[in-house]
């Protein structure tokens, strides 16, 4: 089951957003230790600003995807997909296909016009997943994640979800 957070969601945002940050460390663009001294008013002012839906398999979050809409007026109808991370144990089970479906539709009902995200270039799994779901590359930046010393390049995507 795909559930749209709101506010008051923020154990289950915690729980999942960490231990994405943990398992993965490579994959985001900040780390667990940032998101830790949150204090739960800030988790909360979050979840107000992005809209997030995590995927539920019995009673435990087992993944995440986040939409943030772009502030200026001019750039309102795109958005960023962000904080995507599926349990190992439950990537190749249609959950992160479930997680962009929902996202989508959120989006497509709120006037957005387009999706973007940023995705490691050492990341084919994750590459292919995009672009079976429609997104091309329109750019790469170089060096974009800096992590334990080592450079990582990230290749910028995007996809008209115009209906």
């Amino acid at each position: 089951m795909i559930h749209h957070l709101q506010p008051d969601d923020i154990e289950t945002f915690k729980s999942i957003r960490l231990e994405a940050l943990r398992q993965d460390p490579d994959a985001f663009a900040t780390y667990a230790e940032d998101w830790e001294r949150l204090s739960d008013d800030e988790w909360r002012s979050r979840l107000k600003s992005t809209q997030v839906f995590v995927a539920i398999e019995g009673t435990e979050p087992v993944g995440i995807m986040g939409l943030m809409r772009q502030a200026p007026s001019k750039a309102a109808h795109r958005a960023s997909i962000i904080m995507v991370y599926v349990r190992p144990d439950q990537r190749g089970t249609g959950v992160a296909d479930r997680l962009l479906a929902s996202l989508t539709d959120f989006a497509s009902g709120s006037g957005i016009r387009q999706l973007e995200l940023m995705v490691s270039a050492e990341n084919p799994a994750a590459i292919g997943f995009y672009r079976k779901a429609g997104f091309e590359q329109v750019g790469l930046i170089p060096n974009g994640l800096l992590h334990e010393g080592r450079a990582f390049d990230q290749i910028v995507m995007a996809r008209s979800i115009i209906t």
